[in-house]
């Protein structure tokens, strides 16, 4: 994953609050969301642009020109599928579960806190 700057903590909740909205933010209601003035707002979303976390887009609402910005997917680090050699569960998986319920993602996770303290 690129590496962010993180100048307080704006950037990263700019980053987190774009990330949750998979159909993109407006600028324009970014940093009214995040609560700081719309030029603070302007050097995270140039920082997150360049470091590659998201897309810009120009945008026009009720005929003014602002920005459409959508968090980039990031690769997956396949070790992060892994424990041990076991790979996660959920890959493939076509269960209807409730994931704080799902017994073979709760078998893997134990699996990958062993190895873990196995390798400490």
């Amino acid at each position: 994953m690129p590496e962010v700057k993180v100048v307080g903590d704006s950037v990263e909740e700019g980053l987190k609050l774009i990330q949750s909205k998979p159909e993109g933010v407006l600028q324009s209601e970014l940093w009214k969301e995040l609560g700081v003035d719309s030029r603070k707002c302007s050097r995270i979303v140039k920082k997150l642009e360049e470091s590659g976390l998201i897309d810009r887009v120009e945008f026009r609402k009720d005929g003014i020109k602002t920005y459409l910005l959508r968090a980039k997917q990031m690769p997956v680090n396949p070790c992060a599928l892994l424990a041990g050699d076991e790979l996660i569960p959920c890959v493939g998986c076509e269960l209807e579960c409730i994931v704080e319920e799902c017994h073979p993602l709760m078998d893997w996770m134990y699996q990958l806190a062993i190895v873990s303290q196995s390798q400490e």
